[in-house]
């Protein structure tokens, strides 16, 4: 592929010849983040009004939930038909990725000023989503932050496996049409982690509530949420983002950022310099971290 940028303590430059053009581009260097976050405040110290939570989040949230449950319902004696498909993906499909997107607000701890009741309201947001997402993603997605890139620890970087098989035409289209076999299984079989009391709390609330679901109102309703978060992650607009976010476009760029209106469906998750400088940055005041430190982030690539 030559797509991701992977780091080892020991030196690999940039690779793309001929003979390695399955291999990935090494580099030795730190991530830029802490760096840029570093200049950014001393030029500009006063975003760290920027940082905290944002109320809308979790109104934002109770309504993406509501709008799929009451989706899920009115199509639950419709499984398969085309109206049921169409709805899983305009709106289910929508309505989930931005959900898994609240869902990293809420790791960040931006949606609730308190630790309990972010990860509370992380499993809440995980209901239509219907497997147990939040605790697990929290858990490899801040190390992600911290070690971004780093070979053996950043489960967000494609296996050689997948560079391997998947570096053809087709198999792109495959990775792209699952992409969450690959996002859910990759860091479960690369870096198991011990279970802890947030998974099991997680997994609990979410087997229990499809249980419910299952008992009263049938398996149309579980079927639409499987749907939806399939689709999600598919060959869907808002799925771009696990592309555009760290696959390489530019050499020597780790992380690109995106400007355009789908931000307005996806928590601003394309503010993703941004985002990665100052993750206790709200996707609310991104735009704002943007514009007071532009001088910094216009040289950097990105798409509009």
């Amino acid at each position: 592929w030559g797509v991701s940028v992977r780091k080892k303590m020991t030196v690999k430059t940039y690779a793309r010849t001929e003979e390695e053009k399955q291999d990935f581009f090494w580099t030795a260097t730190d991530e830029p983040h802490a760096s840029r976050r570093g200049l950014i405040l001393k030029a500009h110290p006063e975003i760290r009004d920027l940082f905290g939570p944002e109320w809308r989040t979790k109104y934002i949230v109770t309504f993406l939930v509501v709008l799929q449950l009451s989706c899920a319902y009115l199509l639950r004696d419709l499984t398969w038909t085309w109206q049921f498909w169409l709805t899983a993906y305009v709106i289910g499909a929508t309505s989930n990725q931005a959900l898994f997107l609240g869902i990293h607000e809420i790791s960040h701890f931006l949606a609730f000023k308190s630790f309990y009741l972010n990860k509370m309201f992380s499993c809440f947001a995980n209901l239509p989503i219907g497997f147990p997402y939040g605790a697990t993603f929290r858990e490899y997605h801040l190390e992600h932050h911290k070690f971004q890139g780093v070979d053996g620890i950043d489960t967000d970087l494609p296996t050689a496996f997948e560079a391997a098989f998947l570096d053809s035409t087709f198999g792109k289209i495959v990775f792209l049409s699952f992409q969450w076999v690959f996002y859910a299984l990759r860091p479960l079989m690369l870096k198991p982690r011990p279970l802890t009391s947030a998974i099991v709390s997680n997994a609990i609330v979410q087997l229990t509530f499809n249980a419910l679901v299952y008992k009263f109102f049938g398996s149309g309703m579980l079927w639409y949420f499987v749907f939806s978060t399939f689709l999600a992650m598919s060959l869907h607009p808002c799925a771009g983002h696990f592309i555009s976010e760290h696959y390489v476009f530019v050499k020597g760029a780790e992380t690109y950022s995106y400007y355009g209106v789908l931000n307005y469906l996806t928590f601003n998750v394309g503010y993703h310099n941004e985002h990665h400088d100052f993750p206790n940055v709200p996707w609310s005041n991104l735009p704002k971290l943007r514009k007071l430190a532009a001088k910094f982030y216009d040289p950097l690539p990105h798409v509009r």
